[in-house]
């Protein structure tokens, strides 16, 4: 599964008020070329949400994020999400995880947090929040030291159309997160040709230099 994902550049960070809005927003990434999916754990409508997603396109890599209480990890290993991430490291969430044989990507945002994750077997880490924690430079300043070690980065918070190549651009990046893809009001607002032009717009910037 990390494989695969590595070779998503970009990965929309979804939060779905109404499950009801899970399969045509699904329908308006795949659209615009987007075969992958995080939805955030952050509403109560999130495991209808993945389970509709999952259930109704198998051909998407469908993610759960902000997995932060053991309740959650449970709920994301019951729907069967492909990975799932967090805003922090979590040793015990990391572990269930693992012995489920599912991906996780723990954030960190501290050379002490990476070598934590290293030292967990995570191969890709989130960097949160990676506008607020120094954005680019930030990054490739605490990444450049573990480069030999092949972990790679996701970094998400504060990243959009007009810096997400600044951050592909990181050698240790291989790809990032945005919530600009499909905003909350976009899908409240059912704006489903908005999204995939969004979608496309981010595919088409992220392939100039991948």
């Amino acid at each position: 599964m990390l494989n695969e994902l590595l070779k998503r550049p970009v990965i929309p960070v979804i939060v779905i008020e109404d499950a009801n809005d899970a399969e045509p927003l699904a329908e308006a990434l795949l659209a615009g070329g987007m075969d992958v999916i995080e939805v955030t754990c952050r509403t109560a409508a999130a495991e209808e949400a993945l389970t509709r997603i999952k259930q109704a396109f198998p051909e998407m890599l469908v993610g759960a994020g902000t997995v932060v209480t053991p309740e959650q990890v449970k709920m994301c290993l019951d729907v069967g999400v492909n990975f799932g991430l967090a805003p922090g490291l979590n040793p015990d969430t990391v572990k269930t995880f693992q012995e489920a044989g599912t991906l996780f990507i723990p954030g960190v945002m501290t050379p002490s947090e990476i070598e934590q994750g290293i030292a967990l077997d995570c191969n890709m880490l989130k960097f949160f929040p990676a506008g607020a924690a120094g954005g680019v430079n930030m990054l490739k300043n605490i990444s450049g030291p573990y480069a030999s070690l092949g972990v790679r980065f996701c970094p998400t918070g504060g990243v959009n159309l007009d810096n997400m190549n600044d951050y592909l651009s990181l050698p240790t990046v291989s790809a990032i997160g945005g919530s600009w893809l499909a905003t909350k009001r976009q899908i409240a607002g059912k704006q489903w040709d908005v999204i995939t032009r969004q979608v496309q717009e981010a595919l088409a910037q992220a392939a100039e230099i991948i």
